[in-house]
């Protein structure tokens, strides 16, 4: 049975009218719960991130202007969120919640995050609203402890995970997979392992076709021993940022062939939520709700 990590400190207070989609997190652990999906013990608190971990992977100058709100006013823009200490525990939260997840994971075979997938996050900056890379961090944790060997990262938010690949470029232990629309944010993308870019407006059909003609060769050539998968849901056509074309059944059907293929080759997995921009809240909460319900009828 799969756990979620959750905490409190995953919300923030921002501007009346901010474009980041805060709300949708304590969302979707209500909707989980009152759809019976998950039950009130299914769900923990996932603590703080240990600065150790944060330092395999951010530079220590980039840290501390973080951990002391030393950001500057060009920082602050390119990264998309205005700083304070709830940031700060925010940003610990989430990565804790993801490492977590991939402990727990080793154990059960899966493990999911209520936040997470800030995969914008350069080692010495942010940007694009992540401020501590999640997946990163916990990658790095498990290759430290002689966790896991080899680690893909299936990156299939609608924006390249650029701050992953420039992280791991360097790092053979650690082979990433971006499948993104091409002519979108960021405009200068990094050079992952494997980049798949869609042509804007690619549909439920064509999407799945590539994923199903690209991950289960993936697999056999990279043979991780774990996988991190970051399921952002700003595929959908109601993305305001997304520019591609998937429908809700298709995101679920996504995340069938992701997931199942964990399940199916018996490698464990670590989820985190990534990106959901659409108009109506309630397309973004259904469609990360379908991720975790896939993990629940998976691994019951």
């Amino acid at each position: 049975m799969p756990r979620l990590a959750t905490s409190d400190h995953y919300t923030l207070d921002l501007p009346e009218g901010h474009r980041f989609p805060i709300a949708k997190y304590a969302l979707i652990k209500e909707q989980l719960l009152w759809q019976g999906i998950a039950g009130p013990k299914d769900f923990y608190e996932p603590g703080l991130c240990a600065e150790e971990d944060i330092l395999r992977v951010h530079t220590t100058e980039y840290w501390h202007k973080v951990r002391d709100l030393q950001l500057s006013a060009a920082e602050v823009r390119r990264l998309g969120l205005p700083q304070s200490p709830q940031l700060v525990r925010r940003s610990l939260s989430s990565s804790a919640g993801t490492l977590q997840s991939a402990l727990q994971a080793l154990r059960e075979g899966v493990g999911l995050n209520l936040a997470g997938g800030t995969h914008h996050a350069f080692a010495d900056r942010g940007e694009g609203f992540c401020v501590l890379n999640d997946q990163a961090i916990a990658a790095a944790h498990l290759l430290t402890h002689g966790l896991a060997k080899q680690i893909l990262i299936v990156d299939l938010d609608v924006h390249q995970g650029d701050g992953t690949a420039a992280i791991f470029q360097k790092e053979p232990r650690v082979f990433t997979f971006s499948m993104h629309a091409g002519a979108n944010y960021p405009l200068r993308k990094e050079q992952s392992d494997l980049d798949v870019a869609l042509e804007l407006g690619t549909g439920d059909d064509e999407y799945l076709r590539r994923l199903r003609d690209t991950l289960p060769a993936l697999l056999s050539q990279v043979q991780p021993d774990f996988i991190f998968y970051q399921a952002g849901v700003d595929v959908l056509v109601t993305d305001r940022l997304g520019k591609l074309g998937l429908t809700l059944a298709g995101c679920r059907q996504r995340d069938e062939l992701v997931l199942g293929l964990c399940h199916a080759r018996q490698i464990p997995v670590a989820v985190s939520m990534g990106g959901g921009y659409s108009e109506r809240l309630a397309d973004i909460v259904d469609a990360h709700c379908n991720t975790f319900r896939v993990a629940f009828e998976l691994w019951p």
